[in-house]
């Protein structure tokens, strides 16, 4: 088949380029061809809230990456529907996470759709945003009927996307292990990287910080009396989306200083491996989620979780066999990482971590996509 994907893809950076590439990789290992089609403008910059859109990791070599799309261009738009109309893929694969982007793929989709070949269904991260606008569900509306089919990766999801539309060609795939972030290394060898003892206990809250990801609850917790005595620390790991002097203020004010250790950039490719396997445990406080690729890189690195019972997490991470699930509070995520240490659960979960990450293969998500596409063909 000719599988063609539309969205993030290099030289753009962050996990849904991440995503993008290695499902489109998948695909191509199966013997199809394949080809992204990403953007040329993303987002503008007024819109943008972290330091650059551009990845500085070397570019992937084994599938191909077009420039075409610039997502506030309607000329644009029109310009690539009508290409993609000509090319006749057989199948587009488009993930939908923010309705900005709606009005943008929803008529490329249209477009493409008039050679009466091409399907186009949507990956959808989230229907329904974390952080509201103005437009977003005419936008979500407008690209959802454009598709043909849908793949949730959370049951969250796909009850949100019964809001939008009715079809029955919607199928639940779990989010696949990140497994392109290179091999699991020596937690020694990890935390020499940073000039952390072997013997510390070191939690790790990883990724963009956004409000909706609750690092300020964390940071609470990190205050507890129980975590101090313990001499637990805190690695904060990835770019702040805003709000940095609202964190360091926090950090200030619970004296948490000498237990916190902030790394505050965008986290290369290259280097993802030595966080994850410096960590103990990955901790997830959000606020609202509906999956997460941050639990996913982890199971990847076999590494216990602690999540907050929100959104699809809970369906990623089974409480008191691969972590803890816990409610939205303070006291709560700091009862989890006292459990944590105390009952000396790292071994346990680890162990059994190594046996649930085995159900989430790139194989399955891209063999469950051409079920999808098979069922809409015939109407099944």
């Amino acid at each position: 088949m000719k599988i063609y994907l539309l969205g993030t893809a290099y030289p753009f950076r962050g996990g849904l380029a991440s995503y993008n590439e290695r499902l489109m990789q998948e695909f191509s290992r199966m013997g199809h061809e394949t080809k992204i089609y990403t953007f040329t403008l993303q987002y503008p910059s007024f819109l943008f809230p972290g330091k650059t859109q551009i990845s500085t990791d070397p570019p992937p070599t084994d599938i191909k990456i077009e420039q075409v799309l610039n997502s506030v261009n309607p000329l644009n738009w029109l310009s690539v529907g009508n290409r993609l109309r000509n090319e006749k893929p057989d199948l587009m694969i488009c993930k939908f996470w923010l309705p900005f982007m709606g009005p943008a793929f929803g008529t490329v989709a249209r477009r493409m759709k008039k050679n009466r070949h091409s399907r186009f269904i949507s990956i959808i991260d989230n229907i329904i945003p974390h952080e509201k606008r103005p437009g977003d569900r005419q936008f979500a509306q407008y690209y959802a009927n454009a598709c043909d089919g849908f793949v949730t990766m959370s049951h969250s999801v796909t009850e949100e996307l019964k809001q939008f539309s009715d079809t029955k060609n919607v199928r639940y795939i779990p989010h696949p292990i990140y497994d392109n972030f290179g091999e699991i290394l020596p937690k020694n060898e990890a935390r020499r990287y940073f000039g952390i003892n072997e013997s510390d206990k070191l939690i790790l809250f990883f990724g963009f910080i956004r409000k909706y990801k609750g690092l300020d609850i964390l940071l609470e917790a990190m205050a507890d009396e129980r975590i101090r005595t313990m001499g637990i620390k805190l690695m904060v790991a990835g770019e702040y989306y805003g709000d940095k002097p609202e964190y360091d203020a926090m950090i200030e004010q619970f004296g948490i200083t000498e237990n916190v250790i902030v790394k505050p950039d965008f986290i290369s490719n290259e280097a993802v491996k030595y966080y994850f396997s410096a960590a103990d445990v990955i901790v997830q406080p959000y606020k609202t989620a509906t999956q997460s690729g941050i639990s996913q890189m982890a199971y990847h690195f076999e590494k216990p979780m602690i999540v907050t019972n929100v959104g699809g997490l809970p369906e990623i991470v089974p409480d008191g066999k691969c972590g803890y699930v816990t409610e939205v509070s303070a006291k709560a995520i700091a009862d989890a990482i006292v459990r944590y240490y105390s009952e000396n659960k790292n071994e346990e979960f680890t162990q059994n971590v190594k046996k649930e990450k085995e159900k989430y293969s790139w194989r399955s998500m891209a063999e469950g996509i051409l079920e999808l596409y098979q069922a809409i063909q015939t109407g099944s």
